[in-house]
């Protein structure tokens, strides 16, 4: 199964609240870029998007030297629309906060910092941050069991590779750009035979085979007198 790797800068200025956030993100996230202050974590994270190694989440302290969190995050906003951001701040400064509403704010942590509250954000966090990602590489989650990836044409049951055949293959990719929709059986047809006159029974012994294979939660719903749809 694909797998991504995740990244994260932090920036915060106090060094135990820095210790303490850095060790938990690394327990949770693959890599973790640290800075002190605002302006060097906008600096590094334009850097960063020259580079193409754009950060996933972005963790930043309020109150700090040269430049504030939410200065920091509102020009990182500018570069990046959809950046996910957690603010951390020893003050419950609600003008700041209310600036950061615009912004894609995950949540914020409150100092004294709280262990399990820290936890449960950052894996909240980190599971939005794979959920765009697979989205973002055309990767579907069809139920609890199976996922499809859409520019390889596999299909996955709990991580594990499906086989299917070449006709297989073509008629679930069918049924999956048009998830949602009832696909007819004519043009299953023009698609995997590349004409009209093949046998329904051909069709469907195809289509029997791909269901068998996927019989531990069946997705594929045939519509009687109409085709077959993925919901």
């Amino acid at each position: 199964m694909l797998q991504f790797s995740t990244r994260v800068l932090l920036a915060e200025d106090e060094s135990v609240a820095r210790e303490i956030l850095g060790f938990y993100l690394n327990t949770i996230f693959d890599e973790v870029v640290v800075v002190e202050d605002g302006l060097k974590g906008l600096n590094l994270y334009k850097k960063a998007i020259k580079e193409n190694k754009n950060f996933d989440l972005v963790l930043t302290d309020i109150k700090m030297p040269n430049m504030n969190g939410i200065e920091m995050l509102e020009n990182i906003y500018s570069l990046n629309k959809n950046q996910k951001f957690i603010i951390v701040s020893a003050y419950k400064d609600e003008e700041m906060l209310l600036k950061s509403i615009d912004l894609k704010v995950l949540g914020y942590f409150v100092k004294p910092l709280n262990v399990d509250n820290i936890m449960e954000l950052l894996i909240k966090a980190k599971d939005e941050v794979l959920e765009d990602k697979k989205n973002a590489n055309g990767i579907i989650k069809i139920n609890e069991i199976y996922t499809y990836h859409m520019q390889s044409k596999l299909l996955y049951e709990n991580n594990s590779l499906v086989k299917l055949s070449k006709k297989e293959t073509l008629a679930l990719n069918l049924l999956m750009q048009n998830r949602g929709q009832i696909t007819e059986i004519a043009t299953f047809k023009k698609v995997i035979w590349q004409d009209k006159e093949t046998l329904d029974a051909t069709f469907r012994t195809v289509i029997k085979r791909l269901k068998d294979k996927i019989k531990t939660k069946d997705f594929i719903t045939s519509r009687k007198g109409q085709g077959y749809i993925v919901e």
